[in-house]
């Protein structure tokens, strides 16, 4: 390795250790509470060595969302390779499922990206085009298979017709972070008050979603077979 290339590893190295510390700082004390000072004493470097590579705490959220999103894509494509889906039903449950799992599993991320989609990072300052575009066209990945799903669904005539998949995709995705939400931050009062196991909520949830954009023609027929 000559020295150029050697030098631009350690650039991305250096760079990577700074997003790790950002992640610390900011999942353990929230995006509003974090600062690039304890950024650079989390990642044990001086804080014009961070503004070096980082304009900005934003421009660092952006980076740390990008990888949220691209977990989320593994998940959902392994999730797809281990289910298999044979229809858009199948398809929209290993969705649902998959984002949950996330959710569980890297609930840090989860926040990140729900915090995102609940602010507007949009007019931040110092931030370059190219990493907002990268974020962007990452969740719009996640919401394709989603949208998709639902016109393979209607096309199918397992989903009712006339709905606007992309429409719906929307209030799905956002019925789907509401419900993740709720398991999440009233677990004790679904149980406590109103006797409802978190896990049944989240399932049950889906199950109703489903009926909701479900042809009412197929659900009987679904009836009539189970009974």
């Amino acid at each position: 390795m000559g020295r150029k290339e050697r030098s631009q590893k350690e650039k991305e190295l250096r760079r990577g250790d700074i997003i790790d510390a950002a992640e610390r700082v900011i999942f353990s004390r929230g995006y509003e509470n974090a600062s690039m000072d304890q950024v650079a004493k989390e990642a044990e470097f001086s804080k014009r060595t961070v503004y070096m590579y980082f304009s900005s705490k934003e421009q660092i959220y952006y980076e740390i969302m990008i990888r949220g999103y691209r977990l989320l894509i593994d998940m959902l494509e392994a999730g797809f390779r281990e289910k298999n889906p044979q229809n858009a039903v199948e398809e929209l449950r290993c969705i649902f499922f998959s984002f949950f799992r996330f959710s569980q599993e890297h609930a840090p991320y989860f926040r990140a990206i729900m915090e995102y989609e609940t602010r507007d990072f949009s007019q931040c300052a110092g931030l370059k085009d190219a990493l907002v575009e990268e974020c962007y066209q990452l969740g719009e990945q996640i919401f394709g298979s989603l949208s998709r799903a639902l016109q393979k669904g209607i096309q199918e005539g397992s989903l009712r017709k006339g709905l606007d998949s992309e429409k719906v995709a929307l209030i799905l995705w956002a019925y789907t972070v509401g419900v993740f939400n709720t398991r999440e931050k009233k677990k004790e009062y679904l149980k406590s008050c109103h006797g409802i196991d978190p896990e049944e909520f989240v399932t049950e949830a889906f199950d109703m979603m489903m009926h909701l954009i479900a042809d009412k023609g197929e659900a009987e027929n679904g009836k009539e077979k189970n009974s």
